[in-house]
């Protein structure tokens, strides 16, 4: 008895706790549909007094001459070219470190570990220097380039502890069949990394999907803007802020992420958990 009332607890307080968890995004989603009177003067009550559908009709026509799809495009423009560049850089940087012998390798990999540590307004006036002389601002280069180089050093030590787990005896084996470094990375070791490469595929997206800092540090023609900045044009300190429509689109930005993670969610716990323990 004492179990079952220990289980009554434990389940109470994390389904009351999952609630205050959720409870932000419940509110977005029920504001998105309220008159725009209501959405703070009744912010206890998720259910409006009347639907509001206009709010999306409204905010998918975006502001000025540029409509919310154009943003949804750019944004799935950036995210698609970053998750690629991440798989590349992070499978190939992270073999390197974890299969190969060179000189320096030691030292390399704890300059890994300490840009890990590095805030990224550290580097954010050098990068944006170099951007700026080679003419890549106000373009999706800043954005997508660093992907393909290694720019996400958290992705390169999630596969590096990732293949530290595979048998070196398979790199032996391969090498003695005729394969060459390449052919043992692409043959052998990547079909085995599926786990942490949907693992970063899937962190890639959700960090670079809703990223508001890089691009509005880099994008300066608002018909760049990825889906971030574009929820930005809704709000105007100098005047209304038309609520209505930014929670609308805020409430469908938020469901491509919301399915790819309830798609991938087993994905996500099987790479972190087999990365996490291998030493």
């Amino acid at each position: 008895m004492k179990a079952g009332i220990g289980s009554t607890f434990y389940h109470f307080f994390v389904i009351a706790f999952g609630f205050l968890m959720i409870y932000p995004i419940l509110w977005t989603v029920a504001s998105s549909l309220k008159p725009g009177s209501e959405i703070f003067t009744n912010v206890a009550s998720l259910l409006p007094s009347r639907f509001m559908w206009d709010n999306y009709a409204i905010g998918w026509r975006g502001t000025g001459k540029i409509g919310f799809s154009d943003f949804f495009a750019n944004s799935a423009v950036v995210t698609f070219f970053s998750v690629i560049g991440s798989l590349l850089s992070a499978s190939l940087v992270g073999f390197g470190f974890a299969r190969l012998q060179f000189k320096y390798r030691s030292f390399l990999f704890g300059c890994l570990l300490v840009t890990m540590m590095l805030p990224g307004q550290v580097t954010l006036i050098p990068q944006y220097i170099l951007f700026q002389k080679i003419g890549w601002v106000n373009t999706y280069f800043p954005l997508t380039v660093p992907s393909f180089i290694g720019g996400t050093p958290f992705f390169i030590f999630l596969m590096v502890q990732f293949y530290r787990g595979i048998p070196r005896e398979l790199d032996e084996a391969a090498v003695i069949d005729g394969c060459s470094t390449f052919g043992v990375w692409r043959r052998v070791v990547l079909p085995l990394c599926m786990p942490a490469l949907t693992t970063v595929a899937i962190f890639s997206f959700l960090w670079t999907w809703d990223e508001f800092f890089a691009p509005l540090i880099y994008l300066n023609d608002p018909k760049l803007y990825t889906i971030a900045l574009g929820l930005s044009l809704f709000s105007d300190p100098s005047a209304s802020t038309e609520w209505g429509p930014l929670l609308a689109m805020s409430t469908l930005t938020l469901i491509p992420q919301f399915v790819i993670f309830m798609i991938f969610q087993k994905y996500i716990v099987e790479g972190i958990a087999t990365t996490g323990i291998k030493g």
